[in-house]
């Protein structure tokens, strides 16, 4: 498409000009839509026609019920419908700003409709017309008038806004909800015939959904709320059908490939199991086995630990990677930071430093090895020499982060080659893309190596397994001996002080602090009072003469970053006021107190992250969760916090507060906000997963799904 589509006069006569549309065609080719508009198109992410189509209403208003105009009452929503009898234009006296009055007449009254600023819609205006409009009634001195919303004529031959019930599309500055209504009244004219179903017939019938057809059309210009929420009903049922059907066949495939037969060492894990300073629970020996079960078949394991914070994943993931070396493969080990890794390097290096394992060591500023030649030291490595030693199998175990994928830029070659890789580990598996995940496991061997996920972002069971059902699924529900559970309070402006009070006295004791802001710095342009970390800085060094205190945020550069929690760890300072890059991974055994600022911004299971942070060895620890909002909602939330400990219940209530959102790693694969908040809906999510087990052996029969499964995966694979 070279040229800009000619679809007829005012954009309305689009049937001439089908054959040269296609979903790819770029949004600035199309007619009525200028550079301008294409670019504030493209700020919301639609840049084809495709995308125009498929952008779905917010929500609706329901404009079904016109108002008399002797019934009007102040500041609340209505419809009218009447005629014009007079037409008026002046200024403001003060403001110099124009004011447009039409005077609006039905069988009961009469009402001022004004226009500020807007002159220029007068032309638009004539006496006699019957409109329908919708806005509110305001009063202003001694007056009242109808301040209007949106405006229709009703000589047209049907309503593209006003309609008795009116889409309304999520805005962004400069492009209006009313503009992508006419942009696409006749759009989905047009396609709503030419559209092919993409559902088997069958599992249309016996989940009562509506066709592909009536949906478009419905979701889009409904006739009825009820129609539109089964539009909404039908579209995402499809999307769940296909991220089931992607997820069944991605595990079928699985199973077709080649993959090491690990014999179980059980005579080395023992030994293991006998030299950990702790005992092991009885989840992490479950999991253990579960996992080496996997490991013992010629096909490739694809598992997920769920764990909650400090439940003792790592140890699990370096018990079966010693089974893996002893089986004389190599194991790699991702984490999502530096911070991350290193700590990974400190724990798997004391884990297996009695077992001849050599360990590295690459992130994007640092490399280390070590060997257990060097009567457990570790040294600094140059990346060449660790790159060597690597693909030689010298190193059995390296670790690190995406460095670790990042490829040379003349051969396109990954940087990191194995003699053997036999198991890869991917902890906080869902801060990778599925092209990441399949990266690492792929490009580095011939065969294809054992997978192993890991994630403390704790997720009820039966979504985790919609979601990632091409994963095996372990859960580490048990958390170490000795761990005491942290004592949670909410803290209203009114106990500020009290709260101060006892985190000094943790602090005289020789205990940390953490302090947690939503903010880096002061935002002037919010109306928001959040608090930053650089005033919150400020203000307790002040308030805690007596203590070191630092503060850590995303800005700083990653050697800083580093250096700081070294320190904290250290003991060096007392107090770290940190935005949420603490979230995952840092293990201070001194930390017993953590203060969440604004806590009413996080969700529940950011909010338990962050509790992991404290609570790390046996000393009492305790999280205090501020907030300025006193309502009733907010401290119900909150209150969840102090009635439990156990992040999978509080994931549960997350799921119906808040839905998904970031934390599933699924808005990589583009879904709209419909899917994220159907995922809540367990019951659907079930039909649709039963529905692809039944379509999946023979979707052959089903051109139209299968095409729709194809685009699909492209669009995971390439996020």
């Amino acid at each position: 498409m070279d040229r800009a589509l000619d679809c007829g006069s005012r954009g309305y006569k689009f049937e001439s000009c089908w054959a040269h549309m296609n979903f790819s065609t770029p949004i600035e080719n199309i007619k009525y839509i200028g550079e301008k508009q294409a670019k504030k198109l493209k700020r919301i992410k639609i840049n084809t026609l495709g995308d125009l189509l498929f952008y779905f209403p917010e929500h609706y208003e329901d404009f079904s019920q016109i108002t008399k105009i002797r019934n009007l009452k102040l500041n609340e929503n209505a419809v009218l419908k009447g005629k014009i009898t007079e037409i008026n234009e002046s200024r403001s006296f003060k403001k110099k700003m124009s004011i447009l009055t039409l005077l609006l007449s039905d069988d009961s009254a009469s009402v001022e409709v004004i226009f500020f600023n807007q002159s220029f819609l007068k032309q638009n205006f004539q006496k006699g017309e019957e409109i329908i409009i919708a806005g509110k009634l305001r009063f202003k001195g001694t007056s009242v008038y109808f301040s209007p919303t949106v405006y229709e004529k009703t000589n047209k031959e049907e309503l593209t806004h006003l309609r008795e019930i009116m889409p309304v599309y999520k805005e962004t500055r400069g492009l209006s909800s009313k503009y992508i209504r006419f942009l696409l009244k006749p759009l989905v004219d047009s396609f709503k015939n030419k559209l092919p179903e993409t559902l088997p017939e069958e599992v249309i019938r016996e989940n009562n959904l509506m066709s592909f057809k009536e949906a478009f059309e419905q979701i889009h210009f409904p006739k009825t709320m009820e129609s539109a929420q089964r539009a909404k009903e039908r579209f995402v049922f499809e999307q769940l059908f296909l991220i089931s059907l992607f997820s069944l066949k991605k595990k079928y495939e699985m199973k077709n490939e080649k993959a090491q037969k690990m014999e179980i060492k059980e005579d080395v894990l023992e030994r293991l199991e006998s030299s950990l300073p702790y005992k092991l629970t009885t989840a992490q020996k479950r999991v253990i086995k579960e996992i080496l079960k996997d490991l013992n078949i010629p096909h490739p394991m694809n598992r997920l630990i769920q764990g909650d914070v400090g439940s003792g994943k790592t140890v699990v993931a370096g018990s079966v990677a010693l089974n893996a070396i002893r089986n004389k493969t190599q194991v790699v080990i991702m984490a999502p930071t530096e911070i991350l890794a290193k700590q990974h390097f400190k724990t798997i290096f004391d884990m297996l430093k009695k077992f001849r394992v050599n360990v590295g060591l690459l992130t994007g500023k640092e490399d280390k090895y070590y060997s257990y030649k060097l009567k457990n030291e570790t040294i600094e490595i140059s990346r060449e020499k660790l790159l060597k030693k690597c693909m030689e199998g010298e190193i059995d175990v390296l670790i690190g982060t995406q460095a670790l994928i990042v490829k040379k830029e003349k051969d396109k070659k990954p940087k990191v080659l194995f003699k053997n890789l036999g198991l890869v580990v991917i902890d906080e598996q869902h801060r990778f893309g599925v092209k990441q995940r399949k990266q690492l496991c792929l490009e580095n061997n011939d065969k294809v190596p054992h997978l192993l996920s890991m994630t403390a972002t704790p997720i009820p069971r039966s979504l985790a397994l919609t979601i990632w059902g091409d994963l095996d699924l372990s859960i580490i529900d048990k958390m170490p001996k000795g761990r005491k559970e942290v004592k949670t309070s909410i803290i209203l402006p009114i106990e500020r002080e009290k709260t101060y009070h006892f985190i000094e006295k943790e602090l005289i004791k020789g205990n940390q602090c953490f302090v947690i802001c939503p903010r880096i710095e002061e935002d002037e342009s919010s109306t928001l009072e959040l608090k930053n970390v650089k005033d919150e800085y400020e203000k307790l060094k002040e308030m805690f003469p007596d203590f070191k205190i630092e503060m850590l945020h995303g800005k700083m550069k990653i050697k800083e970053k580093d250096e700081i929690m070294k320190n904290f760890k250290k003991k060096k300072f007392q107090i770290l006021v940190s935005t949420s890059v603490i979230e995952v991974g840092i293990d201070i055994p001194d930390a017993t107190v953590i203060l969440i600022e604004g806590a009413d911004r996080f969700g529940l299971s950011q909010l338990h992250q962050f509790r992991g942070r404290v609570g790390r060895s046996d000393k009492q620890s305790y999280c205090f969760l501020s907030t300025d909002l006193n309502n009733r909602k907010t401290i119900e939330r909150l209150k969840a916090m102090e009635k439990y400990s156990s992040g999978f219940k509080l994931s549960e209530i997350d799921l119906k507060l808040r839905g998904p959102g970031d934390f599933l790693g699924v808005k990589q694969w583009g879904f709209s906000d419909y899917i994220m908040d159907a995922l809540k809906d367990i019951k659907m999510v079930e039909k649709a997963k039963e529905a692809a087990k039944k379509i999946l052996p023979r979707i052959r029969e089903y051109p139209s799904t299968s095409k729709r499964l194809e685009s699909f995966e492209d669009k995971v694979h390439i996020e």
